[in-house]
């Protein structure tokens, strides 16, 4: 096998063309920032950041590599801006990702993640130096029944409602281009990519529960929590953009084998309920933190949802780095160290290198 040993991935990276759809988001800044540090040629094609502050602006990461504002429901702009960059490995992350919004907004939740991620798989036919591709789903393209076991990587897509169902239908888009138009031993090679609730700084979506805990926090009033119960597989955002890194190579080295639909997640003992996540955060956060109980009607949104990583572990030999407990603590950490004034990009530098100094130690 030709992927690179944990201490050479850095040199693998230098000076790989990158095009990452997304790069002003919560992940893409994470993403890009992480590759730059790498030394990858970073092309970034996404709409403008979608929060104020934000990660992107915030850490400088239009000044570290190429950046477009633009729509990935643009197919000639899509088309013309992968032209461009002549990449050879797509990170595709673009996508409308609130469940709640989707609520809101179905349709601009459907243009967006299936016709978007056409738009980008059609990009890539049409440039012939792309030889990798990762497309990010989500946990919720499954379609969920509730149990208490997770889901697999061969389990039918679905989803209720419709940023759930928008994902399990992105996911059909990617392996029918996959069997379609990328099944020559020349094709580039495609994989999806699907990660249970991502979480760390950087993050201040509406909606999200660490992004509403923080908030309260910082302005001394109780956060409101709408399901306490409810449970996810809860990760640090660098635990499934390390893997889709890792991924990205196996493609670019090692072949069709590894272009199908790939799951990243927690370990089983950190799924746990909104409860156990708000309870830890007032501790470690301290002084007046606070939460109580959401009253009013809410929509749908899954109660119960895992995914089972065994594929990840037995042929990426992949795991978490870090559990649940320290990634909290790596947030408030985060947190409370930007708002005392520390610089951004520095800051989240310093956090990429100590999570792969982590994961080199385990």
């Amino acid at each position: 096998m030709t992927v690179p040993a944990e201490h050479e991935r850095a040199e693998w990276w230098r000076g790989k063309r990158v095009f990452v759809t997304g790069h002003t988001g919560f992940k893409g800044a994470w993403l890009s920032l992480w590759l730059s540090r790498w030394g990858a040629e970073v092309t970034g094609m996404s709409l403008a950041p979608p929060t104020e502050p934000s990660l992107f602006y915030e850490a400088n990461i239009g000044e570290r590599i190429t950046s477009h504002i633009g729509d990935i429901r643009d197919a000639e702009l899509v088309k013309r801006l992968m032209a461009e960059a002549q990449p050879e490995i797509v990170l595709h992350l673009a996508a409308q990702a609130l469940v709640r919004q989707s609520y809101s907004n179905p349709a601009e939740t459907y243009a967006t993640n299936v016709m978007g991620t056409v738009h980008v798989l059609e990009a890539v036919r049409a440039t012939p130096s792309v030889k990798s591709v990762v497309a990010v789903t989500s946990d919720k393209c499954y379609e969920n029944r509730e149990w208490p076991w997770g889901y697999r990587e061969n389990d039918p897509m679905g989803g209720h409602d419709p940023y759930s169902s928008s994902k399990g239908a992105c996911e059909l888009v990617i392996a029918s281009w996959r069997n379609s138009f990328f099944n020559r031993p020349e094709s580039p090679r495609v994989a999806s990519v699907r990660a249970g609730n991502v979480i760390g700084g950087g993050d201040w979506a509406d909606d999200r529960l660490i992004p509403d805990i923080l908030r309260a926090f910082e302005e001394s009033r109780p956060v409101v929590i709408r399901n306490p119960s409810a449970t996810r597989p809860w990760q640090h955002v660098l635990e499934p953009i390390g893997a889709y890194l890792r991924i990205a190579e196996h493609l670019y080295e090692d072949g069709s084998d590894w272009a199908e639909g790939w799951n990243f997640a927690c370990d089983a003992d950190d799924i746990r309920p909104v409860g156990y996540i708000v309870d830890r955060m007032v501790s470690l956060y301290g002084g007046d933190a606070r939460w109580e109980l959401d009253k009013n009607a809410q929509v749908h949104e899954a109660h119960a949802l895992s995914l089972d990583c065994s594929k990840a572990r037995q042929r990426l030999g992949w795991r978490p780095t870090w559990r649940l407990d320290r990634t909290l603590e790596r947030i408030v950490d985060w947190s409370q160290r930007r708002l005392a004034g520390e610089h951004v990009g520095s800051l989240s530098e310093a956090e990429i290198d100590l999570f792969l100094s982590d994961m080199a130690a385990r």
